[in-house]
C-alpha cells in the first residue's frame, strides 16, 4: 500500500501507482533548513502517512516527522508498510528509535531508499514498552552510547541525523546535566537537537502524564542555544498557538508543536506567513477537504479504510458551526464497509447546512 518516494527523485512531479498516474502539480521544493523553523511533532498512533499528507494540504513548508519507527521493526519486518510515503508530504523526517549502533545503521541504510530528508534518533520518549527495550528518554542517562548510535547512522547516509531529546531525567534534571548531554552527542557530529523542555519521569507517571505534569523549563532551552550558538535548537512542549512560537523563535532556531496541530489542526494554514513570511493564498477548510478528495479516492480503491484517513481529519472545524457534527459524521460513518469520499461529501454537507442556520 502506498507509493515509495526514492532518494534519486525524490519530489517528482506525478507518481505513478499502480495503473494510476495523479498529477501533483506543483510540488515546491522546501529546504531542510528553512521548513525547520517550524515542525509537526512526531506522535505515536498520529503522524502516520495519512495524516502527514493531510497536513500538508494545510502547510506545504513546515517539517513534517514520522511516527516513531523502531530500527529493530525496520529490520525484521516490512520496510515499504513501515516507511513508504507519498512524495508531496516533503520535507519529512524519518523518526528512529533504538539502542543498538549496528540496528539503527541498517535501518537507516534501509530507509535510505525512500528519500526522507531527515533521520531522527529518540531520546524524549518516557513510555514503559519503549524503556523495555532500552532506548527513548533512558537513553540521557548514556550519552556516550547515544553519540555511538548516531555516529553510525551518520555512517551511512548523508542526510542530517538529530536528536530529539527532554531536558533531563527522574532526578537528573539540572542545566548542567543537560549541557553535558548536548556536548557529548554534539562530538559524533550532531548539529540539530530538538529539546521538549519538560524532564521525563522514567517511572511513575504514564506518557501521557510525562507530557503535562513535569513543569516546563523553556529557559533551559533558551540557555542552550546561548551556549550553542552554532547549533540548531528547536523547541518542543506545550505550544498551542502561533503567538507563542513567534515568541519561541525571539530565543531559538525552530518551534515543533505536537497535539495542538494534531486536535486544532487549521492552526498550520497560518504558518506561512507568520513563521515563514511568505504570502500564500490561505485555504479556506472545505478547500481543505477538497484537495484531500483525490488521494481518499485512490486510497481507498487501494484497500485502505476510510477510516484510517478521516480520523485525523475530525478536529477540521473544531470551533466552527457544525464542527461537532462534522466530527460525529465521520466518527459514525468513516468506518463503514465500502465508505469513499461520499461520505466526506455528504459530512461538509451538513457542516454547510448547520452554518447557514446558525447566522
Amino acid at each position: 500500500m502506498g507509493v515509495l518516494s526514492t532518494a534519486k527523485s525524490p519530489r517528482p512531479k506525478s507518481l505513478v501507482m499502480g495503473n494510476h498516474e495523479q498529477r501533483l502539480g506543483q510540488v515546491e521544493y522546501v529546504p531542510l533548513e528553512q521548513s525547520r523553523r517550524f515542525s509537526v511533532a512526531p506522535m505515536m498512533d498520529w503522524t502516520d502517512r495519512h495524516c502527514r499528507y493531510f497536513h500538508r494540504q494545510l502547510t506545504k513548508y513546515a517539517l513534517l516527522y514520522t511516527e516513531m519507527v523502531t530500527a529493530q521493526a525496520l529490520v525484521h519486518g516490512d520496510p515499504e508498510r513501515l516507511l513508504a510515503f507519498h512524495p508531496e508530504e516533503h520535507p519529512v523526517a524519518l523518526q528512529l528509535g533504538g539502542s543498538a549502533p549496528d540496528l539503527l545503521a541498517e535501518a537507516v541504510r534501509i530507509a535510505e531508499s525512500f528519500g526522507y530528508d531527515e533521520y531522527n534518533l529518540n531520546v524524549g520518549c518516557p513510555s514503559d514498552r519503549v524503556q523495555s527495550g532500552r532506548f527513548g528518554a533512558c537513553l540521557m542517562a548514556e550519552p556516550t552510547l547515544v553519540a555511538e548510535c548516531v555516529q553510525a547512522m551518520q555512517e551511512v547516509t548523508n542526510r542530517p541525523v538529530t536528536v530529539k531529546t527532554r531536558i533531563g531525567i527522574d532526578h537528573q534534571d539540572s542545566y548542567e546535566f543537560l549541557q553535558t548531554f548536548v556536548e557529548t552527542v554534539a562530538r559524533a557530529g550532531v548539529r540539530h537537537f530538538i529539546v521538549h523542555a519538560r524532564k521525563a519521569w522514567l517511572s511513575g507517571l504514564s506518557p501521557k502524564e510525562n507530557r503535562e505534569v513535569p513543569p516546563l523549563h523553556y529557559e533551559r532551552v533558551y540557555q542552550l542555544k546561548k551556549d550553542f550558538p552554532t547549533y540548531h535548537i528547536t523547541i518542543n512542549g506545550g505550544i498551542t498557538e502561533l503567538a507563542q512560537v513567534l515568541s519561541h523563535l525571539q530565543q531559538v532556531d525552530g518551534v515543533m508543536m505536537g497535539r495542538a496541530a494534531y486536535q486544532t489542526p487549521y492552526v498550520l494554514v497560518d504558518v506561512e506567513q507568520h513563521v515563514f513570511g511568505i504570502a500564500l493564498d490561505k485555504p479556506s477548510r472545505y478547500e481543505v477537504v477538497g484537495r484531500m478528495l483525490p488521494y481518499v479516492e485512490h486510497q481507498t480503491s487501494a484497500g485502505v479504510r476510510l477510516s484510517a484517513i478521516t480520523r485525523h481529519m475530525l478536529g477540521l472545524f473544531h470551533g466552527q458551526p457544525g464542527g461537532k457534527l462534522w466530527r460525529r459524521y465521520l466518527s459514525q460513518h468513516a468506518h463503514k464497509p465500502g465508505a469513499g469520499v461520499e461520505v466526506l461529501h455528504n459530512a461538509l454537507e451538513i457542516v454547510s447546512s448547520h452554518g447557514e442556520k446558525s447566522q
